[in-house]
């Protein structure tokens, strides 16, 4: 079962980081030392992230075996589907406070999703609700273990999932806007070999497009639209050849 965005907040480290008491033991200093290339003091490159040969053998599985495609294509179906059962199933509060809590017990992979849904009301006044019970929690004269877990969520909660999320969800939905624009360009052009590398000199290919292509391509199957799904994917290979990370 997925968790919450309440329950990986609280197993998360950071939360046992912040109830440890630090140590006061002084400990001589040690000159840095570069010991391997994988060196980066001030945190400039992302962390290392592996699983890499696996995922490429899955990938190139999946294109050899149309059974595993086929069967894979099944298990995302039916996933979404679940997914969008228990989505019209969750009722919206009508509060800040109600809206706070129910951000907070949802599914963490669900969350993207909510704030689309939820966007309009995910203002400054919002924030600031939140900011107004941090405050309260702070400035209380005694503060419960509870207090304090409650106090690590609403900051969690405000500035990683919600405050970041919601500037996330903007400029995908900006990028969204551009990549339909320059798909539709290469879906309608007579040249289509040329409107590619004219994109390619202005950078405009990404895999935003494609990832827009593939939602359209899917959506095609579903409606058992083949002569648009074989256009299409004839479309992808040609924009795979060029496309760009």
């Amino acid at each position: 079962m997925a968790a919450s965005l309440r329950g990986a907040m609280l197993q998360s480290p950071l939360v046992a980081a912040v109830r440890r008491k630090p140590m006061t033991t002084r400990r001589r200093a040690v000159p840095a030392k570069i010991s391997c290339i994988g060196w980066d003091p001030e945190g400039i490159l992302a962390p290392p992230q592996g699983g890499h040969i696996s995922r490429l053998e899955f990938r190139r599985r999946l294109e050899q075996d149309s059974d595993a495609r086929e069967d894979f294509e099944r298990q995302v179906r039916e996933e979404h589907e679940r997914r969008r059962r228990e989505r019209e199933a969750r009722v919206i509060p009508d509060t800040d406070d109600g809206l706070v809590e129910f951000f907070l017990d949802t599914d963490a992979r669900e969350i993207e999703v909510e704030i689309g849904r939820l966007r309009p009301r995910l203002n400054q006044g919002f924030f600031d609700h939140i900011t107004r019970e941090i405050a309260q929690i702070k400035f209380s004269v005694t503060r419960t273990v509870e207090m304090e877990d409650r106090l690590i969520e609403l900051k969690q909660c405000r500035r990683f999932f919600l405050r970041e999320s919601v500037k996330a969800y903007d400029k995908l939905q900006n990028d969204l806007v551009t990549a339909k624009q320059r798909l539709m360009n290469i879906l309608q052009s007579t040249d289509r070999k040329a409107t590619l590398l004219e994109m390619v000199e202005r950078n405009e290919l990404n895999m935003s497009i494609l990832t827009l292509l593939d939602e359209n391509i899917a959506s095609a199957k579903s409606s058992n639209q083949n002569e648009a799904v074989a256009f299409m994917e004839d479309v992808r290979a040609s924009i795979v050849k060029y496309i760009t990370v």
